[in-house]
Formats: structure tokens, C-alpha cells, sequence
């Protein structure tokens, strides 16, 4: 087969999820993954395109809870999801295609242009490297490496091409440092997702009768969550994306939030399995064991 056929057929397979066993696998399944999402989010929308897209296309004021429910369901997808996986980032794709508009410092954007698309993505490897430390435990160099190496693959799922990634940790932090320094800001959505005086719906998914109780509570449950949702979105943002942003965060803080993480430490790892992992995470990991013991 000539090498030109080759690099055909190369194009044409379906770019494959990270390995099973891997960084990732054990990490994005995990319940404290959950604490981590909020600051991806927020450094994502921090990108003034990306803010303006989400201003004005997403539906996460009317619909809060189906948009994170659907959100965290593609991202278990991109590593869980098997065959599955590529199938997302198709969709994902086709769904953003009409999104455009003009972002706050007047220039036209588009969800799918390369940069816009590339930050969105981008932000996980810095969001789990920080969290990690905090909830978890620190990375060795070698495990940073994997997590890295296997974050580009859940951009291949995403359909971003290489050359719009960098390569390699080397690569990645002045391109990440240059994004903090030129383009991140405080945008509108920054602003709501950190504020603990704005109004959110009640959940409406789980029971009814679970429902209805939230809701008859909801002024009395929201201002606490509110706040824990500001304190651990920003707690859990690396410092330099937090000072990017403009955040305040401060010495007293960051004890409070080591205290908080030293127990999520320690009571993670002890609970049973249908506790400590998400359901995609939960039925991939036996399918895995199970095809291991064969």
C-alpha cells in the first residue's frame, strides 16, 4: 500500500477515546470530577467568544439543570463511550454550526472556529491538573504527560485537528499563558456563574415527590449553594487563570478550601463503587474488568 493510501485511511478511522485504565479514565468518572466542572465552565466562558456564544445561544438561565445534565452526559461520552464517543463529537459539532455572532470587543466570531473551539477544549487540562492536587492528589510528571497525551485524544473526538492543538505539555503552556494574558476576561457570563445573588430554577429532575420538596425549599437550600458554588469555582481554578479573570480569592480561603478537600480525600476512596463513580463511568469500568478476566 503506497503511503499516500495510508495517510487516507488514517483520516478516515475514527479517532478513539482515551485507553482504558488510563489517567483520564480513573479521573473523569470519578464524583469528585463534579467539584472540578464549575471551573472549567467559567475559565471556558472567561474567552470572549466563547462568552458571547454561550450569552447568547445556550439555555443554561432558562434550563440550568438539563443543560448541565446534558453536558456532563457528552463529556462521560468522550471517555467512557466506546464507539459512541466519535459519534458525540460529530453531533457536538453539528450543533454548533449555526452559533455565531459578535463578541464583546466587536469582532465576529463563530463557536467552530479553531481557536474558540481549541480554548473550550484546552481548558480541561489545566482544570484536572489543578483539581487533582486538591481532591485527589498530585500528578506525577509521568502522569501529567498520559493525561495530556490522552486529552488530545478527547480533541480528535471533538473533531479539532492537531495542528489547531498544541502538541505536547511543552507547547501547551505559553499557548495557554498567551490565551490568560490576551484574551480572558470577566465577561457576562463569568459574572453569573460566580454570582450568589442571581436567581436559578429549582432542580427538576429526579422523583417527584424529591421535586416537589426542593422546590417548596428552594429559597431556604439556594443561598448556601449558591455560595458553595462561587467558592469552589473559583478555589478550584489554577491561580493563574483566576487572576487572568480578575477573581478574588484569599489566604483564609484557601485554608477553608484545603480543609474542605482533606475530607472529600479521605471519604471518596472508601465509598462502594455505585457511589464514588458516574454511570457511564461505573458500566465501563465492569465491561472492562469483565473483557480482562476473560
Amino acid at each position: 500500500m503506497s503511503s499516500e493510501a495510508s495517510r487516507g485511511r488514517d483520516r478516515n478511522r475514527e479517532p478513539e477515546p482515551p485507553p482504558p485504565g488510563g489517567v483520564l479514565w480513573s479521573l473523569a468518572g470519578d464524583v469528585r470530577a463534579l467539584l472540578m466542572l464549575p471551573a472549567a465552565l467559567t475559565l471556558q466562558v472567561a474567552h470572549p467568544a466563547v462568552g458571547a456564544g454561550v450569552d447568547d445561544h445556550s439555555v443554561f438561565r432558562t434550563d440550568p439543570w438539563g443543560r448541565g445534565e446534558r453536558s456532563l452526559r457528552s463529556l462521560q461520552l468522550w471517555v467512557y463511550g466506546g464507539e459512541e464517543a466519535a459519534e458525540e463529537g460529530r453531533r457536538l459539532r453539528k450543533l454548533h454550526r449555526t452559533i455565531q455572532g459578535t463578541d464583546t470587543r466587536g469582532r465576529r466570531y463563530h463557536a467552530l472556529s479553531p481557536a474558540n473551539y481549541a480554548w473550550v477544549h484546552a481548558t480541561g487540562f489545566p482544570i484536572y491538573r489543578h483539581g487533582t492536587r486538591y481532591l485527589v492528589r498530585s500528578l506525577t510528571e509521568a502522569q501529567e504527560r498520559a493525561l495530556y497525551r490522552e486529552w488530545l485524544q478527547v480533541g480528535r473526538i471533538l473533531g479539532i485537528n492537531d495542528r489547531d492543538m498544541p502538541q505536547s505539555i511543552e507547547e501547551f503552556w505559553p499557548y495557554y499563558r498567551k490565551v490568560l494574558a490576551d484574551e480572558i476576561e470577566a465577561t457576562v457570563v463569568v459574572e453569573e456563574l460566580v454570582a450568589t445573588d442571581r436567581p436559578v430554577p429549582p432542580p427538576d429532575r429526579g422523583p417527584r415527590l424529591v421535586r416537589l420538596l426542593v422546590k417548596a425549599l428552594w429559597p431556604v437550600l439556594f443561598p448556601p449553594l449558591a455560595r458553595f458554588r462561587r467558592f469552589i469555582t473559583i478555589g478550584l481554578m489554577p491561580p493563574d487563570a483566576r487572576e487572568a479573570i480578575g477573581l478574588e480569592w484569599t489566604a483564609a480561603q484557601e485554608r477553608k478550601l484545603r480543609r474542605f478537600c482533606g475530607v472529600v480525600r479521605a471519604v471518596v476512596p472508601v465509598l462502594p463503587e455505585r457511589l464514588r463513580y458516574l454511570p457511564y463511568a461505573r458500566r465501563a469500568r465492569a465491561a472492562h474488568r469483565m473483557r480482562s478476566s476473560r
